[in-house]
């Protein structure tokens, strides 16, 4: 690709996603949301964040590792004890983040 076609690219991609994300600010008052749709909306965060973390914890690069070998998936799950306990997603993402540099520094995975 030639300089000057890929900033035609990125002014295209800078553009499209200016005016889909600016699409709910200029119509956004003329729109109601249903009740349903809203009240399912607020589990799109936990989905998301679930599709993100999920196949980091259970997949390593040649397969799935539902162990207790995999040192993420412990760390995973120590996190979600954590989380229980405390009740606090920021102590829970430093505690998870300590727990799995641990497991790598005493080279136990």
């Amino acid at each position: 690709m030639s300089d000057l076609e890929i900033w035609i690219v990125i002014v295209a991609l800078a553009v499209s996603t200016a005016i889909t994300r600016s699409g709910f600010w200029l119509v956004g008052h003329r729109v109601t949301i249903p009740r349903r749709v809203n009240e399912m909306l607020r589990y799109a965060p936990s989905c998301a964040l679930a599709a993100i973390i999920g196949p980091d914890l259970l997949l390593e690069p040649e397969s799935l590792q539902v162990t207790l070998l995999n040192g993420k998936l412990l760390a995973g799950i120590a996190s979600v004890g954590w989380y229980l306990w405390r009740r606090n997603m920021l102590e829970t993402i430093v505690f998870g983040m300590l727990f799995f540099t641990a497991l790598r520094l005493l080279h136990l995975f």
